[in-house]
């Protein structure tokens, strides 16, 4: 029996004979499935072609990026703390490498993943480092692979160590989840969102989306609910979900702007509604 993964989501699913006939994942509005269809790996192939790059970002702040990329593409985040170790959001592979690092560090008190395009090969890191898996219970429904290490939470926030929150936004899942590390940048705060916000491109904004290769704008409303739910928390940092999208600066002003922004233009009020009505862009 082998537990297949998803080449597309990076899902990994309950042990079977033959790969699943399909991945819900995948067949959601928010993710694809390819032009060439369905297809899956293992963990075993995974780790005989790709490898895991961690990088320092700063005290305490450890990212974990698989190379080549390997479906979404994401990184997870290792924190180091007095109170034991967080990994948040997962990456596919977990491979020698990669645990002898973690276990060098103290290894793991605890996983928590922001949305279920990051559940990917949860199971596997939750018995490798004896650790729970906190996942919003609003996202039950899209655990592929379930283990007795899943802890459900309910609510809008929960405190996982001290200065660890877990906070809840909605958007892109129904359960979608932001940590908030009071210690980082220094003591001013850090947000780390997964994709919930989306740290764009030109790192001084974020953005809002119910499917980001499908196009799928969320509501003006959902955008409003999840400033809402970081707003009162202090931080200066938000690191994005890929590799180099990190809004080092006064993030928190970024991410209010970032949703007047978004909120004008669905709302018909962006700049190129000024362009046709004459005004200034």
């Amino acid at each position: 029996m082998t537990p297949f993964i998803c080449e597309t989501c990076g899902t990994q699913f309950a042990p079977s004979a033959e790969p699943p006939s399909r991945c819900p994942v995948c067949d959601d509005e928010r993710q694809y499935v390819g032009p060439g269809g369905q297809r899956w790996t293992t963990l075993q192939s995974l780790r005989a072609g790709h490898a895991n790059v961690v990088r320092a970002c700063e005290p305490g702040l450890f990212s974990i990026r698989t190379e080549p990329s390997f479906a979404i593409g994401q990184r997870a985040f290792l924190l180091v703390t007095p109170a034991g170790n967080l990994l948040w959001d997962c990456v596919a592979l977990l491979d020698e490498a990669t645990e002898t690092f973690v276990r060098g560090l103290g290894g793991l008190a605890a996983i928590a993943i922001s949305h279920p395009h990051y559940y990917t090969t949860m199971a596997e890191w939750a018995e490798a480092f004896d650790a729970p898996v906190l996942l919003h219970e609003a996202d039950r429904q899209w655990v592929m692979r379930p283990s007795a290490r899943i802890r459900f939470w309910p609510g809008e926030q929960l405190g996982i160590a001290d200065g660890l929150t877990l906070v809840r936004c909605g958007g892109h899942f129904a359960g979608g989840t932001a940590l908030h590390w009071a210690a980082g940048a220094s003591g001013a705060g850090a947000l780390l969102p997964g994709d919930v916000l989306q740290v764009v491109q030109d790192r001084r904004h974020v953005s809002f989306m119910r499917s980001y290769p499908n196009l799928i704008p969320l509501s003006a409303g959902s955008v409003r609910r999840i400033v809402e739910a970081v707003s009162p928390l202090p931080f200066e940092t938000v690191y994005g979900a890929f590799a180099g999208r990190t809004i080092a600066r006064d993030g928190k002003a970024a991410v209010i702007r970032s949703a007047e922004r978004y909120i004008r233009a669905v709302s018909g009020e962006g700049p190129a509604d000024a362009e046709r009505a004459g005004g200034a862009p």
